[in-house]
């Protein structure tokens, strides 16, 4: 960014503004710096199914460091019921979802939106890092990339809608989680140096898989299967096509003389494909779901070029996005990607911004000669 970012902007001084808290390190931090802007701060953190998933101590404890006043919501039922009864769908059918792609728009910015609205708030805070430029005299937003490109989390916002994006505000866009730390630090926050969480926050605490968590959570049937070869060879069983994604190396317990990765997984005949070669795992042509598209310079465009996330840690790559007759969109990488992965995003900028995205279907084979 050329331009200093002001997160605030659009907001009336001294408006109340309402934080999406968890008592982590970003929402703190966030919550601090509202704060610091002058704006009446409240705060909301939604409760999880379980009480082991729901740290809702940290969450009082941040606050009151704060001095802000804290609302819990028992989301708990609805949660389980939308993100993840779905995450467990996709799994059950050799997909890999997405749970915190699928949150967003529902709960984070749908549920505790409304209750922002609710409480006459100005905007909902979020420790999410991204930049969002509000346009003047209230004719839109633009989301961009956050500055710190290590923790740049627009991938994870391609969902939300336009009024979403007109009420929400990302003060951590600009930093760097190095200077959100140091800035927890010297408020005496008690969660400065937390250990970050990178999986779901469902994910099982100790580390297991969390598909497997899943199927035993919503009581699904053990359907095992086999493990084949590229030419159809039987290579061994499996239990449960839910525990495998595209390009997994490790944990098929299958020995083939070299490393095997999951290559295609069936969900209707319950079968993992493995290969020995790193090449087949590569694809340039790519089948989405009907495109979510937030950039108003690109709504109504069959044809554009872009750059491509296809998982929140890949870099954006070149390619070329067609809306089809049917209203799902065809991909064409520049270069052939690696594991693309259905039941992923496939996310689409345009250098910095963010266009919009779209879940990934299935992937062609790449043929050297194509």
């Amino acid at each position: 960014m050329t331009e200093p970012y002001d997160p605030f902007a659009g907001i009336p001084e001294g408006s109340r503004v309402m934080v999406a808290f968890s008592g982590g390190v970003d929402s703190s931090v966030a919550a601090y710096l509202c704060k610091e802007a002058g704006f009446e701060v409240t705060a909301v953190t939604m409760s999880l199914p379980g009480t082991e998933r729901f740290q809702g101590e940290r969450a009082v404890a941040a606050a009151e460091k704060l001095g802000i006043p804290l609302d819990v919501l028992d989301l708990s039922r609805e949660f389980e019921d939308v993100v993840m009864r779905r995450t467990w769908e996709e799994y059950a059918q050799g997909r890999t979802p997405n749970p915190c792609a699928l949150c967003n728009p529902r709960f984070k910015f749908g549920k505790l939106m409304e209750f922002a609205k609710e409480k006459h708030c100005a905007a909902l805070a979020t420790g999410h890092y991204a930049v969002l430029l509000k346009q003047p005299g209230g004719t839109g937003s633009v989301l961009r990339k956050g500055v710190c490109a290590e923790k740049d989390q627009s991938y994870f916002l391609f969902g939300l809608t336009p009024e979403q994006l007109s009420f929400a505000c990302f003060p951590l866009g600009a930093m760097s989680k190095v200077r959100v730390r140091e800035l927890a630090r010297s408020l005496g926050l008690p969660n400065a140096d937390a250990e970050e969480s990178q999986d779901a926050c469902f994910a099982p605490r100790d580390g297991s898989n969390m598909a497997e968590m899943l199927r035993r959570h919503f009581h699904g049937p053990v359907r095992t299967g086999d493990f084949v070869s590229t030419d159809g060879r039987v290579l061994g069983k499996h239990s449960g096509i839910h525990a495998y994604t595209i390009g997994q190396r490790k944990g098929t317990g299958v020995a083939m003389g070299t490393p095997a990765y999951v290559l295609r997984i069936d969900a209707e005949r319950q079968t993992v494909v493995l290969t020995r070669k790193n090449e087949d795992l590569l694809s340039r042509t790519v089948l989405l779901d009907p495109p979510h598209i937030l950039h108003e310079a690109y709504r109504g465009l069959r044809h554009f070029e872009c750059s491509v996330k296809i998982r929140y840690r890949s870099r954006a790559v070149p390619a070329e996005a067609t809306l089809t007759d049917s209203g799902s969109c065809r991909l064409v990488f520049q270069d052939p990607q690696r594991a693309v992965t259905p039941g992923q995003a496939a996310v689409f900028y345009d250098k910095e911004t963010l266009i919009g995205g779209a879940w990934i279907r299935s992937a062609e084979p790449f043929h050297k000669e194509d």
